[in-house]
């Protein structure tokens, strides 16, 4: 085909009656002349026009099936939903909601108070407040404790995040000033002792969620820190990040750095707690209210979306054995091997894949030396960009010429998709 064939847009768009069709042809048109120019054939445009209407409707935000491994995968969204908490979603979304309306007294409410009950019942403290994500949480703590004043923080703990975000940096836009004490391996609770002035307002502890330094190292435990605050009169603010309210691994819970003499304790809601994007602050009702009272606190509060499905999260823990059962993420962790073993032999008899021994991760930044035994079926690797380009996606992990689909982060009810997927990129 030469330029001068190509039809024109209006000629290529005539009949197809959809609103999205000029634009679509133009784009289609558009890639056909740089192909021709390189001495390729565009081949039928009426079928590329026909796929680029497709592209341009299928949402951007898709669901995915995860087969890394990898529980609390950032890149895939973290935590899936319990269906308890996509059930409050559906009810409070499909509708008005008293999100700020106390129907009881037909006044104005407070949004906080759908989820307030349930974390002081299930944390063992005082108040507690909820916003978008952690980072915000222990953003707005500084900014109404500490601003233009000094934290105490131990360097060992100023990490770098996701996507090169790096905690120092994030908590000055708070208007604190970090004091940095101890070295990168060890910190001891003097360190802390030592730097603390007349400006100082807080001491901040931040759990190392996403690395681990180990041999010669030292952290002072949330109880030292807590006495050398309470000496000083001074709040003592401890980051969790994950963050879990039921026994898991070495991971410290939230109930236990508030025992241990935290006086405000923050953490994630879509990390090992299982629930939807949300930082949560928990701890003393005075610190909290000052914290509810700072004009950032507007900027960064949670949605009513967000609201329900914490709370629909939260209602499961009240039963700690159903909260195992029916968070996905803690019934990921939580699964013996046996079972993810089972699954990955049913996945491999289905698509003559072989099952491979591997290794899974919690991901997320939290627990990052625990790995989870698991099993994979092991397809060719040249399916990797079939699956990715699927309905629904599938995201496998590659390795030595193999793509391995890790069932420890497989459903029993996704296989049969998983398996047609791989069928379906087997026949193309």
């Amino acid at each position: 085909m030469r330029l001068r064939d190509l039809p024109s847009v209006d000629e290529l768009a005539r009949g197809v009656g959809d609103p999205l069709a000029i634009d679509a042809a133009r784009t289609v048109l558009s890639r056909a002349r740089e192909e021709i120019r390189a001495g390729f054939d565009p081949g039928d445009l009426g079928e590329r026009l026909t796929a680029e209407l497709a592209a341009a409707k299928r949402p951007a935000l898709r669901r995915v099936l995860n087969a890394t491994g990898v529980v609390l995968h950032t890149n895939l969204g973290r935590a899936p939903l319990a269906p308890a908490a996509l059930k409050r979603v559906e009810e409070v979304g499909r509708g008005y909601a008293n999100l700020e309306y106390d129907v009881d007294t037909g006044t104005r409410g407070s949004r906080q108070d759908h989820v307030v009950g349930l974390l002081r019942r299930l944390t063992g403290a005082e108040a507690a407040l909820v916003v978008n994500n952690n980072a915000a949480a222990v953003l707005l703590a500084l900014g109404a404790l500490a601003e233009r004043r000094e934290v105490v923080v131990s360097r060992g703990e100023l990490i770098e995040i996701g996507d090169g975000f790096r905690i120092p940096d994030v908590l000055a836009r708070s208007g604190a000033r970090l004091v940095e004490v101890g070295t990168t391996n060890r910190t001891r609770a003097a360190d802390y002792e030592r730097a603390i002035g007349e400006e100082t307002a807080l001491l901040l502890r931040v759990h190392q969620s996403n690395f681990r330094v180990v041999g010669f190292t030292e952290q002072p435990r949330v109880e030292e820190l807590a006495a050398v605050a309470r000496r000083h009169g001074l709040p003592l603010v401890d980051d969790l990040g994950s963050g879990v309210l039921v026994e898991l691994a070495d991971e410290p819970s939230v109930h236990g750095s508030l025992v241990a003499g935290a006086d405000l304790v923050t953490f994630s809601g879509d990390k090992l707690l299982g629930g939807p994007q949300a930082g949560i602050v928990v701890g003393r009702a005075e610190l909290v209210e000052q914290l509810r009272r700072h004009p950032l606190q507007r900027a960064l509060r949670a949605d009513k979306l967000t609201l329900a499905a914490l709370e629909g999260t939260l209602r499961l823990y009240l039963e700690p054995e159903r909260a195992l059962r029916e968070v996905p993420v803690l019934r990921m962790l939580e699964e013996p091997v046996e079972a993810v073993r089972a699954r990955a032999d049913r996945l491999a008899a289905m698509v003559d894949g072989t099952v491979e021994e591997t290794v899974g991760r919690v991901g997320g930044g939290a627990l990052p030396l625990a790995e989870l035994p698991s099993f994979a079926c092991a397809v060719g690797e040249e399916l990797a960009p079939g699956l990715r380009n699927g309905e629904p996606p599938v995201i496998g992990i590659v390795r030595d010429g193999r793509l391995l689909l890790d069932c420890r982060t497989l459903a029993d009810d996704e296989l049969d998709e998983v398996a047609e997927a791989v069928r379906s990129c087997r026949s193309r």
